[in-house]
């Protein structure tokens, strides 16, 4: 048994939602959350944003920390146990780029209800129902944007 860890962001401009789409040979293909593995000496919170910053081209700033989400699947000869940290992240503006490198051929912003129907994974769909409940009450309090990390260099 293998254990992961990784972090991402539910990242969010003017009310919508930032998706990536990877297909890797047409094994692996689907619309996702940008995420990735924790890197020696890094903080959860640092992952969080410098794969977004990879995976996506996005500057975000933390506004909040969501929970965890945890899966398991098998790679050959062996299972990996994933556990997933996901923080609410505000972008500086609509600008996305997928990372050719790591199979995102497409990435764009999607109103809610557009984003959680494309999901692939159920995990990531109840990740982004929380995190978006979070950012409608931080909008309602009007404080949406007020507290936010600011990026890493």
């Amino acid at each position: 048994m293998i254990e992961a860890t990784s972090c991402g962001g539910v990242v969010i401009f003017r009310g919508k939602i930032l998706v990536l789409y990877k297909n890797y040979k047409s094994k692996y293909e689907g619309w996702v959350l940008p995420k990735g593995t924790v890197e020696p000496g890094e903080e959860h919170w640092q992952t969080a944003l410098r794969e977004v910053r990879e995976e996506t081209g996005v500057e975000a700033s933390i506004v909040k920390y969501i929970g965890v989400s945890e899966y398991t699947f098998h790679v050959p000869q062996d299972i990996v146990e994933k556990e997933v940290h996901w923080y609410l992240m505000m972008a500086d503006s609509y600008y996305s780029k997928p990372q050719k490198e790591e199979y995102f051929v497409d990435s764009g912003y999607y109103k809610y209800h557009e984003a959680y129907h494309l999901l692939k994974f159920s995990n990531e769909k109840q990740i982004l129902e929380r995190a978006y409940n979070e950012y409608l009450n931080l909008k309602r309090d009007n404080l949406w944007g007020i507290h936010r990390i600011n990026r890493i260099g």
